[in-house]
């Protein structure tokens, strides 16, 4: 029997052109850092009386799944299908020859995109390929000295096995903390000339809520389907003033704001003077929660809490650009 280490292990996506059939390669293997992606199952079990006092005569299972989380570094082009599948809708444009702009945002569905995740387990000489795998949580992270880091919720059909897979990591160009820009303005149109702010770090959280479609005849979900799409997120700066963060935060009647997110990797030129760039925008964000502790021997930083509305004048609650060299949509 094989032993070995998890770094052993790989993790593949591609997205399915027809949604639950099992796609027969990857199109990305991820480069990631944890991963607890498994199967799961639910079982009934057979508890009536019988004349005895032991607890149960059998157990009988009733759903077979796959479920688990992977944490992975951002990077400028597989992470495109796991913003597809998180959010719903693409589209593409041209920005220069060989570099092209992928718009996600939200899809009015209850189907988003499904993908068929990829398994490849050599300790055990068993990989396995999981159909209708969906990315229904994601988390985007940014901290100081730190790859800026995305986690995402994955659930799927219970795996088939395959034949041996041979994965093979793409050379991505990844971003860290000091290619970020934060801005907010009382409009999307006006975060271009707004003043950017620097921040310790932030968390973007979004979750489109899924919900397994259970059906009789089947010990598999039909499928997972999302229900109410959310976005909610934090950051934290430097306390130097009331213009930055509190006075907003306080204000009444509240005044939504908008806030853009950009990395752009300025270390790397994709054709010939573009870099590789990630732009999140939300449309328009109430303010939650502001909090200043002061603690004697330690500079004061503020802390404030938001959660994204839809915005009716935009028709959006959020919108992700990635800027790479991948032609044509995510397919």
């Amino acid at each position: 029997m094989s032993k070995g280490i998890g770094r052993l292990f790989a993790l593949g996506l591609a997205k399915e052109s027809t949604r639950g059939t099992a796609i027969s390669a990857a199109t990305y293997w991820l480069p990631f850092d944890d991963l607890t992606f498994d199967e799961k199952f639910d079982n009934v079990v057979a508890d009536q009386a019988v004349g005895v006092i032991e607890n149960s005569i059998n157990e009988y299972r009733v759903k077979n799944y796959a479920d688990g989380s992977f944490k992975v570094p951002m990077v400028d082009q597989s992470t495109g299908l796991l913003f597809l599948s998180m959010l719903g809708t693409q589209a593409v444009s041209t920005v220069a020859t060989g570099v092209y702009a992928h718009t996600f945002t939200v899809g009015e569905t209850a189907q988003h995109p499904s993908l068929t995740l990829f398994i490849h387990d050599p300790l055990s000489g068993t990989d396995y390929s999981h159909a209708n795998g969906v990315i229904h949580k994601m988390e985007i992270d940014a901290e100081l000295k730190k790859f800026v880091q995305l986690s995402c919720s994955a659930r799927a059909q219970k795996g088939v096995s395959q034949s041996s897979f041979s994965p093979s990591i793409l050379a991505e160009n990844r971003f860290i903390p000091q290619y970020m820009s934060f801005k907010y303005a009382t409009s999307v149109s006006g975060l271009s000339g707004a003043t950017a702010i620097a921040l310790k770090s932030i968390k973007l959280s979004i979750d489109a809520n899924i919900e397994d479609q259970e059906v009789l005849g089947s010990v598999g979900p039909a499928d997972f389907l999302n229900k109410e799409f959310k976005v909610e997120g934090q950051f934290e700066a430097i306390y130097q003033n009331l213009t930055d963060f509190k006075n907003v935060a306080l204000a009444t009647p509240n005044v939504l704001q908008a806030i853009g997110v950009t990395l752009t990797n300025t270390d790397v030129t994709i054709g010939s003077a573009s870099n590789p760039t990630l732009a999140i925008t939300l449309d328009q964000v109430a303010f939650t929660e502001y909090g200043r502790p002061i603690k004697v021997k330690d500079l004061v930083y503020q802390t404030v809490k938001f959660r994204a509305t839809y915005s009716l004048a935009n028709s959006e609650m959020i919108k992700v650009v990635l800027t790479n060299t991948v032609s044509g949509t995510y397919a």
